[in-house]
């Protein structure tokens, strides 16, 4: 056993792989058995995913969840930035130039209603928790768009280390709403097709969180709801440290 563990551990990431295999297999098991296919095998496999990563911390006392075993090593490495970056590249290249046309002015608004719908929810969270600076609330703001915007907000406008971790951290709570709640409110939606898709992405904007609960609705659907969330991320990074932050500053003060 000793020497399996140790062979685990010297090929990490192959083992992460393994790993995430498994887990997909079972959720499929899962779906198909269980749900009758009601519940797609993928959303079942973020749950999963989300509770293993949770016991993982509190077994570890860390904050990777199962990365923080050194036998699970490798799952910090698939799912670190450099792979994730890498698959929503990648995802581009299965975009028809076609459908993106079609979606026109509407893809266009998608992503500045989504952005500033998100970041007004924020401002007003953080009021309610007591917040009332400019800096603060903007970043907090800027984070409910993505978890992304909201450090780099935090750092144009000069917000507390404090608040920029908040800002992540309603950035992640986003984008793990999305990712379970997409496969169940596609139907009521009209997810099913890639124009809808490009205006879904351009809402939600979490570039993460739209692609993970696209691949649960439909992977076909993936690389369009990602393009535009990804340009989301990008607009917001533009507009929440400057427009959007001067418009709190002008209602709230500095």
């Amino acid at each position: 056993m000793d020497a399996i563990i140790s062979v685990l551990e010297k090929n990490g990431l192959v083992t992460a792989f393994a790993v995430i295999g498994i887990l997909m297999y079972v959720s499929y098991v899962i779906s198909k058995k269980l749900t009758r296919g009601r519940v797609h095998g993928s959303a079942i496999a973020i749950i999963l995913g989300l509770v293993l990563a949770y016991f993982g911390g509190i077994t570890t006392g860390g904050d990777k969840g199962l990365a923080d075993l050194s036998i699970f090593a490798g799952i910090g490495i698939m799912g670190g930035a450099m792979l994730r970056d890498l698959a929503i590249i990648a995802t581009a290249f299965g975009v028809h130039l076609e459908e993106v046309k079609k979606a026109g002015l509407s893809g266009i608004l998608s992503l500045f209603v989504g952005i500033a719908s998100s970041f007004l929810i924020g401002v007003l969270i953080a009021l309610a928790f007591g917040y009332t600076d400019a800096a603060s609330l903007a970043t907090i703001g800027a984070g409910t768009t993505t978890y992304i915007v909201g450090p780099v907000t935090g750092a144009a406008v000069g917000a507390s280390s404090e608040v920029i971790a908040l800002s992540i951290a309603a950035g992640l709570i986003k984008a793990i709403l999305i990712m379970i709640a997409t496969p169940f409110i596609a139907k009521y939606i009209g997810l099913n097709n890639p124009r809808s898709a490009i205006v879904y992405g351009g809402l939600m904007g979490s570039t993460s969180g739209v692609a993970g609960g696209l691949a649960a609705t439909d992977p076909k659907l993936v690389p369009y709801g990602a393009m535009t969330a990804t340009f989301y991320t990008g607009l917001g990074c533009l507009l929440a440290p400057s427009i959007l932050f001067l418009a709190v500053r002008a209602v709230f003060g500095a």
